[in-house]
């Protein structure tokens, strides 16, 4: 049958593939279009395993929040190449994955990549077409998700790291301001109680080591050892650490003076190749 350039267009806009690619599905497909799109995402699967051993390390990382600003999300898109990175057609299938996950708030990765896409299609089968489109390894590599009183988001330029944080008082301002300390200063935990146990061990060790090679007397070195710990632990959660908006206070105590009470109660941090 004849293919129309109607026929070609409305293909195109469901599958973001080029128009020759979409004349060519069409025609086999003998003008079905549920065939044609069946026909692209084979495409997309030999592609897909082509290019199975390629390195994903360029992409786009996105997170939003709902209107309510009680929820949040997070999502790593990772593509071959800086070029597609910058792509708007490849940011907006990002930034629907983060549509989809806030929409839906799954438990995890695995069952983002299950939920609907559009067409009848996954997540996953979503991503394999695409693949077929662009020609190159896509990978959903992370998905974080966050809840609270009052969570923001933020995302650096580029798309290359996003965040959120949340606290326990609807203060939007501060909740942002949080969200960009996160960004900045990469903590390795909301505060001391969290930091994994064997974090502390290795840190303990590196410092008895420096201590001894100091000269220090043993019977000091698990004490000075304990010290070092503490500075490490003002520098690296993140309420202990400098507010980068104001050194003179700890973000705890920024947070404190926004509202009595005022507390952050959870942060996400996501970066390329991180």
């Amino acid at each position: 049958m004849a293919i129309t350039a109607a026929d070609v267009n409305k293909l195109r806009k469901a599958t973001g593939a080029g128009m020759m690619d979409c004349k060519k599905a069409l025609t086999e497909a003998d003008g079905n279009f549920e065939e044609a799109i069946d026909v692209l995402r084979k495409r997309g699967q030999k592609v897909a395993a082509k290019r199975a051993d390629r390195d994903a390390t360029e992409g786009a990382v996105i997170s939003l929040t709902n209107t309510g600003a009680t929820k949040g999300v997070i999502v790593s898109l990772n593509c071959e190449t800086d070029f597609v990175a910058k792509n708007e057609s490849f940011i907006s299938l990002a930034q629907s994955l983060a549509d989809i996950a806030l929409n839906y708030f799954p438990v995890d990765r695995n069952a983002l990549l299950e939920l609907k896409f559009d067409s009848g299609l996954t997540v996953a089968e979503k991503l394999t077409e695409q693949t077929g489109v662009i020609g190159e390894k896509l990978e959903l590599t992370f998905y974080e998700k966050l809840e609270g009183d009052c969570v923001s988001a933020y995302i650096h330029a580029g798309n290359k790291l996003a965040t959120l944080a949340s606290l326990n008082v609807n203060s939007p301002d501060a909740a942002k301001n949080i969200a960009m300390q996160v960004a900045a200063m990469n903590p390795v935990a909301l505060n001391k109680d969290f930091v994994p146990a064997d974090v502390i061990e290795r840190e303990l060790e590196v410092a008895r080591e420096q201590i001894r090679q100091e000269g220090k007397p043993e019977e000091m070195v698990d004490r000075i050892a304990q010290g070092k710990l503490g500075k490490f632990f003002k520098e690296n959660t993140l309420v202990g650490q400098v507010y980068i908006k104001d050194n003179k206070q700890t973000v705890e105590a920024y947070v404190k003076s926004v509202a009595e009470g005022a507390e952050v109660t959870g942060y996400r941090r996501v970066g390329l190749g991180v």
